[in-house]
């Protein structure tokens, strides 16, 4: 019964802010898929430690504004330890898969895969793929949609240490441009920065620039169709690194929604 009225009072207030939350014409989702990405979140098996970062991230009402659907064959770039590969794996079933595109350089362990192992018991439909960081390239038209959660800037990212090596951003986003159907869906979630030289402000506060991963996915082809300010903070000032104790999953964050043309 609790589950239950926690869903419904989930459902209720995503449908109100998602409704005003967008900065561009956008239809908002229907009942029935608000409802279903509710129950996604409300799953009672998802870790205490990932349910622990929903307030901050609003997977409910940022999956709701991007316009995931059931039956979708989604992605999740650069996923981390799977938050948004295990919500989304429960939304878009029943039909739906879910491919978290894991860089080499990010798995490291045999503990990293048990984990995975784990997730994919309790929310089928998920398959993890390992690729160079610095050569991402997959078959196209595979998927609807996709998400980056706070790691686009990365790829702007150098790192002796991780192993991470120079990367060219427009070959990422071409790449993805390809990997995505016609009409598929890309939604961006980032720390905002501010500075001229990208590379120096990513290395040094690993923020990005809203309007370079703009012109970064418009000059691949894609359609910036819609933006929300669902997880803006304006009292983060943008000059502390994400890491800082003070600001640490409270940073000022754009989210942006790209299609594909059709």
């Amino acid at each position: 019964m609790r589950n239950a009225y926690l869903t419904l009072t989930a459902t209720i207030a995503i449908a109100a802010m998602v409704s005003v939350s967008a900065h561009a014409t956008e239809p908002a989702a229907n009942e029935a898929t608000i409802t279903a990405i509710a129950n996604s979140v409300a799953t009672s098996d998802r870790p205490e430690e990932a349910r622990k970062l929903d307030e901050g991230r609003k997977p409910a009402e940022v999956l709701a504004f991007l316009g995931l659907e059931q039956g979708m064959a989604a992605a999740d770039l650069i996923p981390g330890e799977g938050y948004w590969t295990e919500i989304m794996a429960h939304a878009v079933a029943p039909g739906g898969s879910v491919t978290a595109l894991q860089p080499e350089q990010f798995y490291n362990s045999e503990k990293d895969g048990e984990a995975w192992s784990a997730m994919a018991q309790r929310a089928p439909g998920i398959a993890l793929e390992r690729y160079p960081f610095e050569a991402f390239a997959y078959a196209a038209d595979s998927f609807d949609f996709a998400i980056m959660n706070l790691n686009y800037h990365d790829l702007y990212w150098e790192s002796e240490r991780y192993k991470i090596p120079l990367t060219d951003p427009d070959a990422y986003v071409r790449a993805l441009y390809v990997a995505m159907k016609p009409g598929g869906i890309v939604g961006v979630i980032d720390h905002v920065g501010e500075g001229n030289d990208t590379r120096a402000l990513v290395d040094k506060l690993h923020r990005i620039d809203p309007a370079v991963v703009r012109a970064d996915f418009e000059r691949a082809g894609f359609v910036l169709e819609a933006e929300s300010d669902l997880l803006a903070n304006p009292d983060d000032d943008h000059t502390k690194g994400v890491f800082d104790a003070s600001i640490r999953g409270k940073t000022d964050r754009f989210l942006m929604k790209f299609r594909k043309p059709r």
